[in-house]
């Protein structure tokens, strides 16, 4: 019943921020735990890695990245949405929320005394930002990349089509020295993942 609960308050609190505020959600529904698995294969499993989870709102990824981070590793997730930020401390106790903007994600790890991170992933809506937004972030993220390091970014599938959606893609061509594309059909809409590598910037 616990869990049930969970996923109820989950759905409210994306929905209650999807509705006043549909272009910080980008999103129809929370990601399903197929994604959240594929997602995760990226997550070190070794060490003590850092991972940085952008726009984590309500965590429906973060279960897949906590299940593999292993003793002494550090879930760091940069939230824009306050009602997400508080479900996020409620229900993710392990993760370190912070309120915050993806574009100052450089800072925010300067605060908390990180160099570098071992995996980001990001669930922000890309095609509904404009271009020096995209390009501001992804700076950012890859200048927070460990030489190891793998971003990961999601979208839906029907937004890969759209110009903005068409955008990213090219600047993750003109960024990264590896693009590989994967789709997660057991979601609605589909998810399509950008796994990127050795930043070339």
């Amino acid at each position: 019943m616990a869990g049930a609960a969970t996923m109820l308050d989950e759905y409210r609190t994306f929905f209650a921020t999807a509705l006043r505020n549909p272009r910080m959600v980008g999103a129809a529904t929370p990601t399903s735990s197929a994604v959240a698995a594929t997602v995760g294969q990226v997550v070190p499993t070794t060490g003590e890695p850092v991972v940085l989870e952008l726009g984590p709102g309500t965590g429906s990824l973060s279960n897949g990245i906590h299940d593999r981070l292993p003793t002494g590793a550090r879930h760091i997730g940069i939230e824009l949405g306050a009602d997400m930020v508080e479900h996020l401390r409620e229900h993710k106790p392990w993760m370190e929320v912070v309120h915050g903007d993806a574009g100052d994600l450089l800072s925010i790890l300067d605060q908390r005394g990180i160099g570098k991170v071992d995996a980001v992933v990001s669930s922000i809506p890309w095609s509904l930002l404009d271009d020096d937004v995209q390009d501001h972030i992804l700076k950012q993220v890859t200048e927070a990349m460990a030489p190891h390091a793998a971003f990961t970014a999601l979208t839906y599938l029907p937004a890969d089509r759209t110009a903005g959606g068409r955008r990213f893609r090219v600047r993750l061509a003109e960024t990264f020295d590896e693009v590989l594309t994967h789709t997660t059909w057991k979601n609605f809409p589909p998810i399509l993942h950008y796994l990127c590598r050795r930043p070339l910037v």
